[in-house]
């Protein structure tokens, strides 16, 4: 069962560790001695940390468990218009076992019935493209290294 509890401070550290998992395969080829990426991974998921309370101080910030344990990290805006992924990141050995699927059809389901869009930026090499494109979120701005996608109701049919 997926289900998904706010952040406590008590997460920081598995909240720390699912934000290596993201960068792993891209420090993987950087040389770089462990003790190194664990130092710059802290100070990458500190400032992402403090961008994110700055520019989304209203979202939801939430654990993504699978049977009381947790899995991921979950963080969502809902503005007025729109719904904003923040961020949604899995460790590795539970993506592709359909928890990102099921939450995103649910946030879809959530902006469906709200009448708002749904959006997230997505980094142009990031595995989860396809899952995105499969879901309906079609490209509707490109930043470079980010894609940002939107998925609404009628762009999905």
């Amino acid at each position: 069962m997926i289900s998904l509890r706010p952040i406590t401070p008590a997460d920081n550290a598995f909240l720390a560790r699912v934000y290596a998992s993201s960068r792993a395969e891209e420090l993987a080829v950087t040389g770089w001695p462990d003790e190194l990426k664990a130092d710059f991974c802290r100070r990458q998921f500190d400032a992402q940390c403090a961008y994110y309370s700055a520019n989304y101080p209203a979202a939801s910030f939430e654990i993504i468990e699978r049977g009381g344990w947790p899995v991921g990290r979950l963080y969502v805006d809902r503005w007025e218009k729109e719904i904003r992924i923040v961020d949604i990141t899995l460790l590795p050995e539970f993506r592709g076992t359909g928890i990102g699927t099921k939450l995103l059809r649910d946030l879809q389901n959530e902006a469906r019935a709200a009448g708002k869009s749904l959006t997230i930026h997505v980094e142009r090499f990031n595995r989860a493209l396809g899952l995105y494109q499969r879901l309906g979120f079609q490209q509707v701005e490109d930043k470079g290294v980010d894609l940002l996608m939107r998925w609404k109701e009628e762009a999905s049919h």
